[in-house]
């Protein structure tokens, strides 16, 4: 058990409080770090596309550039060739040696086209496609062959050329006739290098731009550094803008993307803690023919990405402020709730050990304007406590008796247990029609013949029906049939039918297991045997009597109910012991059995108490019964321990149904008769009918019973004290405490009217709870004075007195050892192991205890050394005698000398007078206690102060 307490503690160690800030928390931080995600994601995708605007704008800006340089340079060379000198020179027989001679104008032009153009070779061809001027380049370069094809096709097609090439430089060419008569004299070509595009495009896009040729190259020139050799691209940089920062920045996207796949999808990298962006762009003439070079643009986007990031961070930060703010209100709000319904759980479990006190001190109730759920669980929780303690009281007073019971039924229950833990199964399968197929060695034992002989049989025809017809293929889970033992002994078996796993689910086969719960049926017989009747005596119990008395009475049937009580069965037990006693009941019950059976119902109530419910029998018919029932338990001589006792009984007749129309108005009538029947002394019955003032009687009881209760709740109850004086010194300290009942006119009613009701009706133990609470709690406002309280009979079985005392010494901070707590011997002695064991846990708590009326038993001598008392109160009717009874004045020496024997103190009960106050003194009784020492008053009168409402009264 405390390891299921540890285990369940360390569960609950995080609260629901925590739970909830935790599952919450978790949703908060990711909400927020998926709406910074999505932040995130969706300005990463407007730069992306902003970017991919702003690259393709690059592009569009150096297509335009290419295109514009060489519309420029085409538009150049249509300039010079239109010269007017040169067409007529081109025409000569004899073709001048010098561009002087060819065109003066032309040769003083260009070192302007070098400087200001960029040109960089001018050529001039004769209308057969010979070389007649080379101005650039070399002097001694050759002129390429496919400059030859150039001028050859633009002659003929007399239309201007534009071809763009990397033969491993990259240059713009333009290619324009030169006319003359009307006819094409020959033809000019201008080049220029596009490293001034490269230029023109950095101006214009402020990103870094490389032209990159794939044309290999052995020039080894000052202009063909191997740093601009880019083997992963198997190219080289032809131009570059910011050259040092470009290069580094090229080796390394080389390393990374081929060209082609730059020119699909733009390159990010980082370099020095800057974010680039790279992108290609092929190279292409007008013509749509595609140079082996690319351009390259290098973009810095720091400044971007920078803000993006600062945006995400700025979410991320508010999120978690907002986050954390949301929590800490929640915590907040939950927090004192939260404490409340701790403090509930806590208490729960000391509900469930017993703990009702403290778990009210736990939870105080205090009133709300504006009461919530979890004040409707405090008060709910009170609720359940009260309820638990008032059923644990409930169970607590009729604990022994079912101890009893229980442990009669023990041994059926651990017969039934063995069985049942010991039983064989029987097992088998079945096919589709209800053929067995399969049976296990325990069905075949039992059935004392081979399994070959039992497959293929049918199940119904091997085990019958026990409650109902089978059919087969029947889809019952549960039944119940017999079988028949080849020694001819019949079994109930009960079989559990489920389907075979496996196979088809429309399929009506099945394995069924069978239980051999013939035992079982017949101690489930015995078990209802037991319901209905009494063991001691098997005569029916009061259940079933009151059971059969409701049918007679709504079948409209006639008769009379006969209430036996035993006289003087106290006196069997108390001479001869208990088993006198209970052999005393089945004598009774076997001539009851033997007698009137076979007239109606014979049941024993409870003690020795017996009915009978009889059947169509008239007034004169019961009283006869009566009297032939005393005639028989007069002629009755039992004898038990070497005594012969007789047997009498008291008997109340009630006929039915003129006297009552429910079973209770029948048995309380019932009841009525027979104490009428036991205070007669001239009969030993009553008929009901033949007592006049028997319904008044009847109503007056209930009168009491609700009179009592009303009391207890409105306090209606008065406390009175009478002295017992010190004989010694007639000094008083010791006050014996007396109950009377305030009356509607203020009047005071004796105990004798209502305390015999409230013991019938079983109201005598909260009369007794309620004077020990404001005894005990008056004895915490007094000094050195002792308070007795009588407790009933009753109480002496109220198990949870001894925790009623505990809890309220505690909570009134009284001295234990001024509270006596008195018995009468009767009650002692009739119930003596009880009575004992009841005194004994009342002086554990420090409380002192006095034997009431002693001397009036048969046995008081025997049992005053095994009773836990200190005081002996000699019963008052050898008290009043004393001065002219010999024998009153022995018995009371006798008590005397014994009590001081035993240790302890002897009191005298009802002194009358002054005479008899120096025989108690010469017999050395300390106390006294009568009218001539003094009378019970009130409470009040003695010591200012009520103790039922708590006012001071002045004296």
């Amino acid at each position: 058990m405390s390891r299921a307490s540890d285990s369940r503690s360390q569960r609950l160690r995080l609260g629901l409080t925590w739970r909830v800030v935790t599952l919450t928390s978790l949703l908060l931080v990711a909400l927020a770090v998926l709406f910074t995600y999505l932040s995130y994601t969706n300005l990463t995708r407007q730069f992306t596309a902003s970017r991919q605007e702003q690259i393709e704008r690059q592009q569009r800006e150096l297509e335009f550039a290419i295109r514009r340089s060489e519309n420029g340079l085409q538009q150049l060379a249509g300039l010079i060739a239109a010269s007017p000198d040169l067409g007529p020179a081109l025409r000569r027989p004899t073709l001048p040696s010098s561009a002087a001679e060819l065109s003066p104008d032309l040769a003083s032009l260009w070192p302007s086209l070098q400087l200001e153009a960029g040109v960089e070779r001018m050529l001039v061809y004769d209308d057969q496609a010979g070389l007649v001027m080379a101005l650039g380049g070399e002097p001694d370069q050759q002129a390429p062959s496919r400059y030859t094809r150039w001028m050859t096709t633009v002659m003929r097609e007399e239309r201007p050329l534009s071809p763009l090439e990397c033969a491993p430089q990259c240059r713009q060419y333009a290619v324009v006739p030169v006319l003359a008569d009307g006819g094409s004299s020959g033809a000019l070509l201008l080049s220029r290098s596009l490293a001034d595009v490269t230029r023109q495009t950095r101006d214009i896009s402020t990103s870094e731009v490389a032209l990159i040729s794939l044309v290999a190259s052995d020039d080894q020139g000052p202009g063909n550094q191997a740093e601009r050799q880019l083997p992963d691209w198997q190219g080289r940089v032809q131009a570059v803008t910011n050259a040092p920062h470009s290069l580094a920045l090229l080796r390394q996207a080389s390393r990374k993307r081929s060209l082609e796949d730059l020119a699909r999808t733009p390159l990010r990298m980082q370099q020095d803690g800057r974010h680039l962006e790279l992108s290609a762009v092929p190279l292409t003439s007008s013509s749509g023919t595609r140079a082996p070079a690319y351009f390259v643009l290098m973009s810095d986007i720091t400044t971007q990405i920078h803000a993006i990031q600062l945006d995400t961070r700025t979410q991320m930060i508010a999120s978690l402020f907002g986050w954390l703010s949301a929590e800490l209100l929640l915590l907040a709000i939950l927090l004192r709730p939260m404490a409340r319904l701790r403090r509930v759980a806590s208490v729960l479990p000391l509900l469930a050990r017993g703990g009702f006190s403290q778990a009210r001190d736990a939870l105080p109730l205090a009133p709300r304007r504006l009461p919530d759920e979890i004040d409707v669980l405090e008060a709910s929780t009170l609720t359940l406590a009260d309820h638990l303690e008032r059923l644990q009281q409930q169970v607590s007073q009729r604990g022994e008796e079912l101890a009893r019971r229980i442990e009669e039924l023990a041994r059926e229950r651990d017969f039934i247990s063995s069985l049942i833990d010991t039983a064989q199964v029987y097992i088998l399968t079945q096919d589709e029609e209800g053929r067995i197929d399969m049976i296990n060695a325990y069905l075949e034992q039992q059935l004392s013949c081979p399994s070959r002989e039992l497959l293929g049989r049918r199940f119904d025809d091997i085990f019958d029906a026990a409650l109902e017809a089978s059919t087969p293929g029947s889809s019952r889970l549960q039944e119940e049939r017999t079988l028949t033992l080849p020694d001819g002994e019949l079994r109930t078996i009960i079989w559990y039918h489920s389907p075979l796993l496996g196979r088809d689910s429309t399929s009506l086969a099945r394995i069924s297991v069978g239980l051999d719960i013939t035992e079982r049926k017949a101690a489930e017989s015995r078990l209802t045997w037991l319901a209905e009747r009494d063991p001691l005596t098997e005569l029916y119990n009061r259940r079933f009597f009151l059971e059969s008395l409701r049918r007679a009475l709504s079948r409209g049937e006639h008769g009379a109910v006969m209430l036996l009580d035993l006289d003087q069965f106290k006196e069997v037990n108390e001479l001869s012991g208990h088993h006198a006693g209970d052999r005393m009941l089945h004598t009774v019950a076997r001539l009851l059995q033997q007698e009137y059976a076979h007239r109606g119902v014979i049941a024993r109530l409870g003690g020795d108490e017996f009915a009978l419910l009889l059947n169509g029998v008239d007034e004169d018919h019961a009283i006869r019964i009566a009297q032939h029932l005393n005639q028989l338990f007069e002629s009755l001589g039992f004898v038990a321990e070497g005594r012969r006792h007789r047997i009498t009984a008291s008997i109340g007749i009630v006929p039915f149904p003129s006297e009552g129309a429910t079973p209770a108005d029948l048995m309380a009538s019932a009841d009525v008769a027979m104490y009428k029947a036991k205070a007669s002394n001239l009969q030993r019955w009553h008929l009901l009918a033949t007592l006049e003032n028997a319904r008044d009687e009847l109503n007056e009881r209930v009168y009491w019973v609700d009179r009592i209760r009303r009391a207890l709740v409105d306090g209606d109850f008065v406390l009175m004290v009478q002295p017992i004086v010190k004989l010694e010194d007639r000094s008083i300290r010791h006050y014996e405490v007396l109950l009377r009942l305030r009356d509607d006119d203020g009047s005071l009613i004796s105990p004798a009217r209502f305390i015999p009701v409230a013991e019938h009706s079983g109201q005598i133990v909260a009369i007794d709870r309620w004077v020990l609470h404001h005894c005990v709690h008056a004895l915490a406002r007094l000094d050195g004075i002792s308070l007795a309280v009588n407790l009933s009979g009753q109480s002496l079985h109220d198990e949870g007195l001894k925790q009623f005392l505990a809890d309220l010494l505690e909570t009134s901070q009284a001295d234990p050892h001024h509270l006596v707590l008195e018995v009468t011997e009767t009650a002692a002695v009739t119930d003596f192991s009880t009575a004992r064991g009841v005194l004994q846990s009342v002086r554990d708590l420090g409380c002192r205890t006095a034997l009431d009326d002693f001397g009036v038993g048969f046995s008081s001598f025997h049992y005053l050394g095994q009773l836990p008392v200190d005081y002996i109160k000699i019963d008052g009717s050898f008290i009043r005698s004393l001065a002219t009874s010999p024998d009153s004045r022995v018995i009371v020496k006798a008590v005397s000398d014994i009590a001081t024997g035993f240790g302890k103190q002897a009191v005298a009960e009802f002194v009358d007078q002054e005479a008899l106050i120096p025989l108690l003194s010469s017999y050395n009784i300390a106390y006294g206690q009568g009218y001539h020492l003094g009378r019970p008053v009130p409470f009040e009168e003695v010591f200012d102060f009520n103790p039922v409402n708590n006012t001071h009264h002045g004296k």
